[in-house]
């Protein structure tokens, strides 16, 4: 992921979604662009034409705060892709960027004290999960929830491999593109933000090489934050689900992920939260913790 590279598609990407119209510009007409002209975007960022055209040619390096804010309202970037922008010039300042040798992360177990906070949580599925979305750590009716990505040992418990490369992905998730969606948008966040992360470059090129879906999403450069919204499940043995989640940074290990799933009360869907946990029990299905207990 050369650096220089994801700056260009980013920052063109982005300025082919703005249209005239929406940045207060007259449309006018032979627009051979399907956004905005670099010399529009370079006048709602009050800098020159040639220096914008060097930033989008991938050059951040040395490029001030100020800069690149005023970019990112040119082209009315929401809060994520402000960040993505950030980490992209973060990268970009490091002289060694373009060799620095690519690192595998350090193996990541959940200590005791987090693992009984997770299981702990008994009403939903609770987990921990990193920025290439490898569940790290679960409670127990987060084990029995993604039964089907621990069903298959090529996973190796990591959602976005189950997302693209698994078929039972597409029962599991009923709105699978816009699940799809999400998993590439968390990884490309991952990408702007751990760019020498080995094992995130290894999970991007076999999802890029196996799976056109995913290669497809991947060129089209879109971050995301992903923290609070509802999904919608089918899980094999209690059927349609729709959760509410919420996703907390972890303070105390940077880049990694809570996310507590949680059912509306008094509905259906509780109901089937409740029936996945009898099913849980019937099954031994439990967390690390309890399956060392035992």
């Amino acid at each position: 992921m050369d650096n220089r590279e994801e700056v260009r598609e980013f920052l063109t990407s982005r300025r082919a979604k703005i249209t005239p119209e929406r940045a207060g510009l007259p449309s006018g007409s032979r627009r051979r662009v399907p956004g905005l002209r670099r010399s529009e975007v370079a006048a709602l960022a009050d800098v020159s034409v040639e220096y914008y055209a060097k930033l989008e040619r991938g050059n951040l390096a040395g490029v001030s705060p100020a800069v690149l804010e005023a970019v990112a309202r040119a082209l009315q970037l929401d809060v994520a892709e402000r960040a993505h922008l950030l980490n992209l010039a973060h990268a970009a300042d490091g002289s060694d960027v373009l060799t620095r040798p690519r690192r595998r992360t350090t193996q990541w177990k959940a200590h005791r004290s987090l693992q009984w906070v997770l299981d702990a949580v008994t009403a939903g599925p609770a987990f921990v999960r990193n920025g290439r979305m490898d569940l790290l750590a679960t409670n127990r009716l987060a084990r029995a929830f993604y039964d089907d990505i621990y069903a298959t040992a090529g996973n190796q418990a990591n959602l976005a491999r189950f997302n693209f490369l698994d078929p039972a992905s597409r029962r599991f998730y009923p709105d699978w593109d816009q699940a799809a969606d999400v998993a590439v948008a968390i990884l490309r966040t991952e990408a702007g933000r751990n760019p020498h992360d080995k094992d995130l470059h290894d999970l991007v090129g076999e999802l890029s090489t196996r799976s056109d879906a995913f290669r497809t999403r991947w060129g089209a450069h879109n971050v995301r934050h992903h923290g609070t919204g509802t999904k919608r499940f089918h899980h094999h043995t209690v059927g349609d689900l729709t959760l509410f989640y919420e996703g907390l940074e972890m303070a105390a290990a940077p880049g990694l992920t809570l996310t507590i799933y949680t059912a509306e009360p008094g509905s259906s869907h509780e109901e089937g939260l409740r029936l996945l946990a009898s099913w849980a029990a019937t099954q031994n299905v439990g967390s690390p913790a309890e399956q060392s207990a035992g």
